[in-house]
């Protein structure tokens, strides 16, 4: 609900703004220059935190998001700013990254990860294991890396690219028996009984490094691939969603579609390549066969040669396959609506199974139209033309050719895609469209009752500011302590320009 009313937030007049920022703001310097502390700011003007034995340190905490210099005071520049940052769709996550970012610079360290976490409540009941895989991952073993928004989707290409990888001697097997036609042959026989056989031949004939035919042109494809699709997904579910947070069941595969669509620029030319490629292990004699040759041969226009049967595998596959994703994933929820690794692993796993398997005619027809037809084998006019002949040729079955190997890819592959992607939506979100996947995270108990109430000064950005705030607290458990305890002094006591101003 927060989200939904940022984005119909207006700008406040800066006019307007200024009244109020002179109202409030307690500290005046030697220039006369007035600036708020953050009790003017937080507890002053935003109503937070006001009870008697307050914490003073989640007070400076909450503060230090407007105050971007960083030197304890609030300006008025400061205080526009803000005010504009509440205003966009992303306000919750963009707060949320500057309550870490305690420097001021864009970049986040260790030790400001460190510094936060130790200061929620979560913490002190559950200590935090600073030396665990998380944060090794992200901040290097010696914890001197910074995360921005640019490691961040270095880290997410990286992972696409491992998991494309890793079952890529299936995608060769589903190639080469989709390939493989009944009749026609030009040996006279089929080459292969079967996806074992064939990948028996294919480590027999070509080693082990013939499973990788043209795993560049996929490692060159899949992170743009992935990055377009799930962009797109996430963007139209958003656009679809309704004010009470759901989203109909066509609109849904309206959505997955689009994603499916959109990725056909990159995906066709690199699946030719990559497939031509894949079955020229299969002749040994000849010119030898590399992406360049097969670029070459092909011409720019003849890179999107099948694109036709491309978009009728990836547009209807897409469509199953997010609804699906995204429905068994909350039925995995808990009762506090959190879905683990492991869940988010399997309903992943779970969606690529039909998804996979469904379109699997349609993926046969793109290989037939996409390979080079060798001597003595049936060639095909187009889509129509392709479907036609394997059934007339060589009956229903054969448009279901590789099946089973595409189910055993698909399935982990896309498993593994999108728990790396959610996982690192709910540590380091970049916002896509505004709503995170549903299901993905805990379901945030309302805190309406608690907020204080809105003023007729919290204009603009500011209506939402005690919202927003409650709001990065429930979604990334970032629970502040509300008091005072025995132990804890103020980080900010008096800083130069209060001194400026008090003499």
């Amino acid at each position: 609900v927060v989200i939904l009313q940022v984005q119909l937030t207006k700008r406040a007049d800066p006019n307007e703004l200024k009244v109020i920022f002179q109202k409030y703001a307690s500290v005046v310097d030697k220039d006369g220059e007035r600036y708020m502390t953050p009790s003017d700011f937080v507890q002053k003007y935003l109503g937070l935190h006001t009870q008697l034995h307050y914490n003073p340190k989640t007070v400076q905490l909450l503060a230090g998001v407007a105050d971007t210099t960083k030197d304890g005071l609030i300006s008025f520049q400061e205080f526009l700013a803000f005010e504009s940052v509440l205003c966009v769709p992303d306000a919750l996550f963009i707060v949320a990254f500057q309550l870490f970012d305690k420097t001021g610079t864009g970049c986040v360290s260790f030790e400001n990860v460190r510094d936060i976490f130790s200061q929620t409540t979560v913490h002190h009941h559950i200590p935090f294991n600073w030396n665990c895989e998380f944060i090794h991952l992200h901040f290097g073993n010696d914890r001197k890396k910074s995360l921005s928004d640019r490691s961040y989707q270095c880290r997410r290409k990286y992972r696409h690219t491992t998991g494309a990888t890793a079952v890529y001697p299936i995608d060769l097997v589903k190639t080469r028996m989709q390939n493989q036609r009944s009749t026609g042959s030009f040996v006279g026989e089929l080459m292969y009984k079967n996806s074992f056989d064939c990948a028996k031949k294919v480590l027999r004939y070509e080693g082990v490094f013939g499973f990788y035919r043209g795993l560049l042109p996929q490692l060159i494809g899949v992170a743009p691939e992935k990055a377009i699709k799930l962009t797109v997904n996430d963007f139209m579910r958003d656009k679809f969603t309704t004010k009470e947070d759901t989203i109909p069941l066509a609109a849904e595969i309206l959505a997955g579609g689009c994603a499916g669509g959109s990725q056909v620029i990159f995906t066709n030319p690199l699946e030719i390549v990559k497939i031509r490629l894949q079955v020229a292990g299969e002749i040994t004699t000849g010119p030898r066969v590399s992406a360049l040759s097969v670029v070459r041969d092909l011409g720019f226009f003849g890179l999107y040669k099948g694109a036709k049967a491309c978009f009728l595998r990836d547009i209807p596959f897409s469509a199953i396959y997010f609804p699906v994703y995204a429905h068994t994933k909350a039925s995995m929820a808990d009762e506090d609506g959190r879905v683990g690794p492991l869940q988010l692993l399997t309903a992943g796993a779970i969606a690529g199974i039909p998804a996979a398997s469904l379109v699997t005619p349609a993926d046969v027809i793109k290989t037939r139209l996409q390979v080079a037809a060798r001597a003595g084998q049936t060639t095909y006019s187009g889509v129509i033309d392709c479907f036609r002949k394997i059934l007339n040729e060589e009956g229903f079955r054969a448009l279901w050719k590789g099946a089973g190997a595409r189910v055993f890819r698909s399935s982990p592959q896309f498993g593994v895609t999108l728990v790396t992607y959610e996982l690192l939506q709910r540590w380091f979100y970049v916002d896509f469209g505004g709503h995170r996947p549903a299901g993905s995270e805990p379901t945030p108990k309302s805190r309406i009752s608690e907020l204080p109430p809105v003023s007729s000064e919290h204009v603009g950005g500011y209506h939402l500011a005690a919202a927003t705030f409650a709001g990065v607290e429930n979604k990334f458990g970032l629970h502040l302590p509300k008091f005072k305890s025995s132990g804890v002094t103020a980080i900010h006591s008096e800083t130069p320009k209060e001194q400026d101003g008090a003499s």
